[in-house]
């Protein structure tokens, strides 16, 4: 598009004055184009907007209409409250965020305070100062070796592939410069994952970057790559909360002869990562298959992420694990709200269990078989605002992950087009005439800033709790709409329409 910009362009200023030379008159026309095009070169020589590098002119139309009154954005766009998966208010928190300007809003809350739904944090009258340090996370149990000091919040799983090359590069340097870690996703560890910041590697069923010619599980290619200085932890995914039972899916379209040979498979045809793992059938399996990557890797800390289905078969892991005596360093838990490049609707829709309940379901499970000291446990699954942090964590986690705030942070503007590889922001695509759009200095600041910002809020909130650390986050820090109609019945009787028979 910008180079089809400045032939086209240069070519219709050209033509057009002609034609005003030969008719006579209209020579305002010319000079419109002429400014135009003054415009659309500046645009495509800066940096900090991706849409407009990319559609020089076109581009402002989507911030005009951003920027539009509240009115008209009430009548005829979306409101701040409207937008799916996210709303545009929490999307715009995220932008701010990562530019590092002020995150405030004005004349309060936009959402609607129904006190029968509402869900909030109960702060103290005797508020602490925030402390101004991030918090980390100890991985890794007693038979790890190479135990990792991790970041509380962290670049959940996005492949390149999914993701472009400058995208993965932006997230790369972002995390070195905050400290915290970049999964790879399924896809495998690339180039462009190799900027100076800390990897989780993900191993799927694909087994990609460390699979042989029959597509199974390669000791000696894992081996290799796991000894990587910058890989820290390694994370074996079992099932992604967006296609739980699915496997991934990389469109023929995205599959360059560049991501075929990361992944050693071929080009240009569409990837779907198998249902299941090749390597093991079953809990016992699973956790040997655990033991012989921490062996291959130098005793890394070894985990597996899971969307929780049928509850029986996480509860055959934690009894396997205590015959077996093999116990995981972490277990990523995915929401049925995750998100994903591409998925049928009916999985994205209808199959898996959402976060929090499974961080109740798991906790509960781990402390049962007296397993919850042994392992750490990740949220992942629509985890986007420190709210969202600290409810995880009240849940149960001990740290989270998020891919599609850090998308944010890179110009996503939830076009919806992951899938297409037409992604305007150059993020979700392999078109190189998109990627140009995305300038990787500016992104990658973007990214740091979004962390240590998103992490600084959390810090205000369990102060504002008056609460000094982190493992003084649980449920009671909450409080929910069903609490305020207790009050109402017994203080104010007849506020919910429901008058008690006083005798």
């Amino acid at each position: 598009m910008r180079d089809k910009f400045l032939y086209w362009g240069a070519g219709l200023i050209v033509a057009t004055i002609i034609v005003s030379i030969l008719i006579g008159g209209y020579y305002w026309i010319p000079v419109v184009l002429i400014c135009l095009y003054g415009v659309g070169i500046y645009n495509i020589t800066q940096s900090k907007h991706a849409i407009l590098r990319n559609f020089p002119v076109l581009g402002y139309f989507r911030y005009f209409f951003e920027s539009i009154s509240p009115e008209m954005q009430q009548y005829f766009i979306e409101r701040e409250t409207d937008g799916k998966p996210f709303p545009r208010n929490e999307r715009s928190a995220v932008y701010r965020r990562a530019k590092n300007i002020s995150d405030t809003v004005a004349f309060g809350t936009q959402l609607e305070v129904n006190h029968r739904k509402y869900e909030g944090i109960k702060h103290s009258i005797y508020a602490k100062s925030p402390n101004e340090e991030l918090p980390r996370v100890m991985v890794g149990n007693h038979q790890c070796s190479q135990p990792y000091s991790a970041s509380l919040f962290n670049i959940s799983a996005m492949s390149f592939g999914s993701l472009s090359d400058r995208a993965q590069i932006s997230l790369n340097r972002g995390a070195k410069k905050g400290r915290f870690y970049h999964n790879t996703g399924e896809g495998g560890i690339s180039p462009y994952h190799m900027q100076g910041g800390d990897l989780c590697w993900q191993i799927g069923t694909g087994y990609f970057g460390c699979r042989d010619e029959q597509g199974k599980f390669s000791p000696e290619l894992f081996a290799e790559k796991s000894r990587i200085e910058n890989v820290k932890m390694i994370e074996i995914k079992l099932s992604q909360g967006a296609k739980p039972g699915h496997g991934g899916v990389l469109p023929g379209v995205k599959n360059t002869p560049e991501i075929a040979k990361i992944r050693h498979v071929t080009a240009g045809m569409t990837i779907i990562s198998p249902p299941g793992h090749s390597a093991f059938s079953d809990a016992a399996g699973l956790l040997k298959f655990v033991q012989q990557l921490r062996e291959l890797s130098g005793g890394k800390p070894i985990g597996f992420k899971l969307c929780i289905g049928d509850t029986k078969e996480f509860e055959d892991i934690c009894a396997q694990m205590n015959v077996l005596k093999i116990y995981p360093d972490f277990i990523t838990i995915d929401g049925a709200e995750g998100g994903t490049g591409a998925a049928p609707p009916e999985f994205s829709d209808g199959v898996g269990m959402p976060l929090e309940p499974a961080l109740i379901f798991v906790n509960r499970s781990l402390n049962n078989y007296n397993l919850r000291d042994k392992l750490k446990v990740i949220a992942s699954g629509k985890v986007l605002t420190s709210l969202d942090i600290l409810r995880a964590i009240a849940m149960g986690a001990d740290m989270c992950n998020n891919a599609r705030g850090f998308m944010f942070a890179l110009g996503c503007i939830q076009a919806l087009r992951c899938n297409t590889n037409a992604c305007p922001t150059g993020v979700a695509t392999q078109d190189k005439m998109l990627i140009k759009g995305l300038d990787v200095t500016d992104k990658s600041e973007r990214v740091y800033h979004f962390h240590k910002n998103t992490l600084h809020t959390c810090n205000e909130l369990i102060a504002a709790a008056g609460r000094s650390t982190y493992e003084e986050v649980d449920a009671s820090m909450f409080m929910r709409g069903d609490e305020f109609e207790h009050l109402s019945d017994v203080y104010f009787p007849d506020i919910l329409g429901n008058v008690k028979q006083h005798h």
